[in-house]
């Protein structure tokens, strides 16, 4: 701590002179902690003060972001008639083979029994016995 300043260095001086015995007080003297007044007293409540209300004004604003965001998401969900996985894939017929990808509307829902063939085949091997 004396790298800081904050405590006197308490190494022996081999050499101090007489004349540095007031020195030494007064350096000592200006390390001492001071007792704030009064003024600097209510500057640290106001200080408290306005950090506690703008920390209550933060959070009555995230609650309140919240609530509007859950009231438009049920406002959302009662005008759809159901779950949002219906509004997003109405055209999903309960048929069709169990495909999560597909019900949560990620993937596209193919055909199961699709007679269309694909655009580009094999050509048939010949045989030539």
């Amino acid at each position: 701590m004396a790298l800081f300043g904050l405590i006197p260095d308490r190494s022996p001086e081999p050499t101090a002179p007489a004349g540095d015995a007031a020195a030494d007080a007064a350096r000592l003297a200006a390390l001492q902690p001071q007792h704030p007044g009064p003024r600097e007293l209510r500057a640290q409540a106001v200080h408290r003060l306005q950090i506690g209300l703008f920390g209550l004004a933060g959070m009555l604003l995230i609650v309140s972001l919240a609530n509007v965001i859950m009231d438009r998401a049920k406002l959302v969900d009662r005008t759809t008639g159901g779950s949002p996985a219906a509004a997003v894939s109405p055209s999903a017929s309960p048929s069709t083979a169990n495909d999560p990808l597909v019900d949560m509307g990620v993937a596209p829902e193919l055909p199961v029994g699709s007679a269309v063939k694909p655009a580009h085949q094999a050509p048939p091997a010949s045989s030539d016995n």
